[in-house]
């Protein structure tokens, strides 16, 4: 049975309830062998860890500022952060900028993703990016911060290859492909069958976007082979391939 990595996961999120731990070994079962949790924010950050050093080896855990979740006490939120470096942390994320419902805290997501980026530079950790209709401002601070040598990786990707071909120019980017892409007319599709395999890593960001055939309900760890499946099939090799080589790209960026 092929073995895979999940990038992303939050199963601490509040959907998942009393049902974590069952996920987790369901996702074993299915041949998932590593899973990582993105950070949020404070409120949730303790029990994430807890969780993770539950199951060492099994599941990693980031740290980062949610850009939903930035406010004015911003620089707080990153001290709190601060407090878990010796916990290991695998990256800084997930962090970014998010426009979908409003620019209201834009120039404060700005600031405090450009923050981060020189965190994860101090720290010599990649970064885990939410993007949402911000694509413009977010290019330009990855070019202001290009002297940083960043490296990390765009969650739920949905840009166009010439977006990927762009962000190359300014640090070594990889993709997380996710449950999206088995949508029908899903636009990744197309990104998908030009990037190269050695710059994707799969993901689930469970429990929400649950791929076909399961859309609809709580996604989990378990379903990464559906998104395997999917990945093979749009660029017409084994899913025994899509697993080794997104697992090992997973491996060397988040040092797991």
């Amino acid at each position: 049975m092929p073995t895979y990595i999940d990038t992303h996961v939050h199963f601490y999120d509040e959907w998942f309830g009393d049902e974590a731990e069952g996920a987790i070994s369901r996702s074993l079962a299915a041949g998932v062998v590593k899973m990582i949790q993105p950070d949020v924010d404070r409120k949730e950050r303790e029990k994430m860890f807890s969780l993770s050093e539950k199951h060492p080896g099994v599941l990693f855990t980031m740290i980062g500022l949610y850009p939903d979740s930035v406010t004015e006490d911003w620089e707080q939120e990153i001290d709190d952060m601060l407090r878990y470096v010796s916990r290991n942390p695998v990256a800084i994320g997930e962090i970014g900028l998010d426009y979908h419902y409003s620019k209201e805290n834009a120039e404060l997501q700005k600031i405090a993703l450009k923050a981060q980026f020189e965190l994860a530079a101090k720290m010599d950790l990649p970064v885990n990016i939410h993007l949402r209709d911000a694509t413009e401002d977010f290019m330009g601070i990855v070019k202001q911060c290009a002297h940083l040598g960043l490296r990390g990786n765009m969650h739920a990707f949905s840009g166009s290859y010439e977006t990927f071909l762009e962000l190359q120019k300014y640090g070594d980017w990889s993709v997380g492909i996710g449950g999206v892409v088995t949508f029908k007319k899903a636009k990744v599709a197309e990104s998908v069958k030009k990037i190269p395999l050695g710059k994707i890593v799969l993901e689930t960001d469970a429990p929400y976007l649950a791929p076909v055939p399961m859309r609809g309900q709580r996604n989990e760890s378990t379903f990464i082979p559906y998104i395997a499946q999917k990945v093979a099939e749009l660029k017409g090799i084994s899913v025994e391939e899509v697993a080794e080589v997104t697992s090992r790209n997973a491996e060397a960026l988040f040092g797991i």
